[in-house]
């Protein structure tokens, strides 16, 4: 290691130890006496999340710092006990694994965790297929002009809603020949790739985020005793996604007016007069990525490979659900039920059985999927089988993730952090600003981190029970805005953070320079996480409906477009 490499790293280790220290010491003093059963854990039951938090910011491994916060929870588990014997340290061990085990083995888990590996190989095979590519070579016989190209793409993003990676891959790569011949730049196919993957995927009711972010909340819901299901939970903070909603509608209208400003302005000015789609000194990114994003050689490329796994995905959960959760019934008692959107809120909240439902349906997409392939598309048999277990392989990452931040959560159960930081941090921090500083904090460990899915594990154990005791202790608006305002935080950091892994695909899959990329996404970002934050999650702390606080974030959004230049090269240039 060179020497300046290491005098970086040991000023990161530094920090973080500095961090560490500080906080603990902080907390320490900050309730002196903890002890006392109204303080439920002890000080250093804080431990656990403050190592995973500060090491996952300053190291960005995100995995490693969980499990390091794992054992250390678990040595504090056992340990302060009789600190000088040496069996003590082997059972804080040996607790360590069992959280990790639990985790592992309990049914719930191991459901989601099959959801989100059969719908990663369901969506691998319907690419290898060429469904989705059909259905993204339909979409762009309606490109006529640089806006009409941008638009088709965002659209395209909305479509590809099933999976950010799945965007990412598909769009990019098959919408490069056209943008690049209808003058748009890398910059922006990279800036509307990245911004329908995450925010699409997240606010969808079926994705494989749902597995994830539903898995997060059952376990909420089941350690801090809400009578809730994760599904419900998820539907109930959908109208508070305000990142998400917000960066979909800033697409379209970015898209449709052809309107720019900052770098990225700059960057289309130069595509539409010279006709350079990337800057002299970019360093286009390749991957081997893009030769799934194609057919497999001899299979027939069907709109209806697609259609058909994804609709039976949608029909087998919503049905499952409906009928789960007393739909039956109501159906009986009055027909216009299913139009009802309170019928199915109530029907969501009263199904039991959402998380099997979700691995049902998984399982039966993948089936019909092998099916379409193999006697719509042609598919040679052989290739299906290597897509469904690239598929199955690709949900790795995930599915370690999820472990991992439900063993953290074993952990801080055990050591009773949340019942501690109630105490802490709940008597003195006002309800009303709680979602909008824990919307910042996401964004910022997300941007650290480069990671959404970790920083939603992080923040939701620890966020998610002081924001049930702000709420007088039931699920209601401050914890409904919360987790809305840790997914979309964690996004939102996702999105400007150079090493977010959404962030690196776009930029490879649109053959973009990856500096540039970032560097002209970064102020379109902020731009909207700004507006979440002023006109979304600040009213809504306050009480404020999101029906009334996300027309008038749209609203200033449209003025914002509506005082921007028009850009003059493409106005005179093409038509859109």
């Amino acid at each position: 290691m060179r020497p300046a490499a290491r005098k970086i790293l040991n000023t990161k280790n530094a920090v973080a130890v500095f961090i560490v220290v500080a906080l603990s010491v902080i907390a320490a003093l900050a309730v002196p006496d903890s002890s006392s059963p109204g303080h439920g854990g002890p000080w250093y039951s804080i431990l656990p999340p403050l190592l995973a938090v500060t090491l996952a910011i300053v190291t960005r491994r995100v995995m490693g710092s969980l499990a390091l916060a794992i054992v250390i929870g678990g040595l504090l588990a056992s340990v302060p006990s009789s600190p000088l014997a040496v069996g003590t340290w082997g059972e804080g061990l040996r607790i360590s694994f069992q959280f990790v085990w639990g985790s592992v083995a309990d049914w719930t888990n191991i459901q989601i965790l099959a959801f989100v590996v059969v719908v990663l190989a369901m969506i691998s095979t319907v690419i290898v297929a060429g469904g989705l590519q059909a259905i993204v070579l339909w979409l762009a016989r309606f490109v006529r002009g640089p806006r009409s190209a941008q638009t088709v793409t965002a659209l395209m993003g909305l479509t590809v809603f099933i999976d950010d990676y799945a965007n990412t891959m598909i769009v990019g790569a098959s919408m490069r020949p056209v943008t690049d011949r209808l003058r748009v730049s890398r910059e922006k196919l990279a800036f509307l790739v990245d911004s329908t993957s995450a925010p699409v995927a997240g606010v969808a009711v079926v994705s494989t985020w749902v597995g994830y972010e539903v898995g997060l909340f059952e376990d909420l819901a089941r350690s801090a005793g809400i009578e809730s299901t994760g599904y419900a939970m998820l539907f109930a903070a959908l109208p508070f996604r305000f990142y998400c909603i917000l960066m979909i509608c800033f697409v379209l209208m970015n898209a449709l007016t052809g309107k720019d400003f900052g770098p990225m302005a700059r960057a289309e000015r130069r595509c539409r007069a010279t006709g350079a789609v990337a800057e002299e000194d970019a360093v286009a990114m390749t991957s081997k990525a893009f030769s799934t994003a194609t057919p497999a050689p001899g299979a027939r490329a069907r709109m209806a490979t697609a259609i058909l796994p994804i609709a039976a995905l949608f029909g087998f959960l919503f049905v499952g659900i409906w009928l789960d959760g007393g739909g039956g019934r109501r159906l009986a008692e009055s027909p216009l039920a299913l139009l009802s959107p309170a019928a199915w809120m109530d029907v969501i909240g009263a199904s039991e059985n959402s998380i099997p439902l979700l691995a049902g349906a998984g399982a039966v997409s993948l089936a019909l999927v092998v099916i379409c392939a193999r006697w719509l598309a042609k598919a040679p048999f052989a290739v299906i089988v290597r897509s469904v277990l690239a598929g199955a392989r690709a949900s790795l990452l995930p599915v370690a993730i999820l472990v991992l931040a439900w063993s953290l959560k074993a952990a801080c159960d055990r050591l009773g952090t949340g019942p501690f930081l109630v105490a802490a941090v709940g008597e003195t921090l006002g309800a009303a600003w709680f979602p909008a500083i824990t919307f910042i904090i996401a964004a910022l460990t997300s941007f650290s981190t480069g990671t959404s899915f970790g920083t939603m594990a992080i923040l939701i154990p620890v966020a998610g029970p002081i924001a049930f005791h702000l709420g007088g202790d039931a699920h209601g608006l401050v914890m409904m805005v919360t987790l809305a305002a840790i997914l979309d935080g964690s996004i939102l950091g996702d999105h400007c953070s150079p090493i977010s892994d959404t962030t690196i695909m776009s930029s490879i899959s649109s053959s973009c320079d990856h500096i540039h990329h970032v560097r002209t996404q970064l102020p379109y970002s902020l731009t909207v996480g700004s507006l979440a934050l002023i006109c979304g999650y600040l009213p809504a702390g306050f009480g404020v409906s999101p029906w009334l606080a996300l027309p008038a974030a749209v609203a200033a959004m449209a003025v914002l477009f509506y005082f921007l230049p028009a850009g003059r090269d493409a106005a005179a240039t093409t038509r859109s």
